[in-house]
């Protein structure tokens, strides 16, 4: 008998998880989501995707990293295989991705069979992080923001809710660049945590503040309730804005 005749339920779920790093433990709030879609004749289709590259033998930037994958794939091929044989079906890896080829024990060796696009991570990861971010702003943005881009060294501070690290406030020290970066691994919390801080750099600018001006403005601040956002009250240093990508992108 059909469980839902003519319709398909789906569901969705994020999962958290670690990974480890010579050694080192790294955790990512969304490292795996599932998609589970049933279909009323009782068809069903499981699918999973990972969020970090920790199981590829290079990184997305084109890094050999073979320890890394050697501590961390054969972990995803246990996970895959258990699958399979929990839900009696075989593994179909779908198809290439603009980082990695996946395969039915995990995905494919880069060192191997190089990869598909130069710096994936700045090609496509970058921007779409921001763009996702911006859509969270409430108003224009159009000539009131800071530049997004820099080739200077940045100051910046984390933003924290608690002890948890939910993304960096930035400035340039050299022209006018400031924003936020979300930490991918703090998961949609991250980009959350940025709504406030980006109209207060706005604001600042039409103040007339300059982009470290501006930081140093907003440091020690924050917001209140419950899952409120404050700012480190000590700015740090990075040698470049590309450096504090990748930084909020990997831990």
């Amino acid at each position: 008998m059909p469980l839902l005749p003519e319709r398909l339920l789906t569901l969705g779920l994020k999962l958290p998880g670690e990974w480890t790093e010579s050694g080192a433990g790294r955790r990512a709030e969304k490292l795996f989501t599932v998609r589970v879609d049933v279909w009323g004749e009782g068809a069903v289709l499981l699918a999973l995707a990972t969020y970090a590259d920790a199981w590829l033998t290079l990184d997305l930037r084109e890094r050999p990293q073979p320890e890394v994958a050697a501590e961390n794939a054969p972990r995803l091929a246990t996970a895959l295989k258990r699958i399979s044989e929990l839900t009696g079906s075989e593994t179909d890896p779908g198809d290439p991705t603009r980082h990695a080829r996946p395969t039915a024990e995990g995905f494919g060796d880069l060192l191997a069979e190089g990869a598909e696009y130069d710096d994936s991570w700045g090609t496509f990861e970058v921007p779409g992080r921001w763009k996702r971010l911006m859509a969270l702003v409430p108003g224009s943005a159009e000539g009131q923001d800071h530049e997004s881009s820099t080739e200077h060294p940045v100051r910046y501070a984390r933003v924290r809710r608690g002890r948890r690290v939910l993304g960096f406030l930035w400035a340039s020290v050299g022209d006018a660049a400031a924003g936020y970066e979300p930490r991918n691994a703090a998961g949609d919390a991250a980009f959350a945590a940025g709504v406030p801080w980006l109209p207060r750099l706005r604001s600042l600018r039409a103040r007339g503040f300059g982009a470290p001006e501006a930081l140093e403005e907003l440091l020690g601040d924050r917001e209140d309730g419950p899952e409120a956002s404050a700012v480190e009250s000590t700015a740090l240093e990075a040698a470049s804005l590309d450096a504090l990508e990748e930084l909020s992108g990997r831990f």
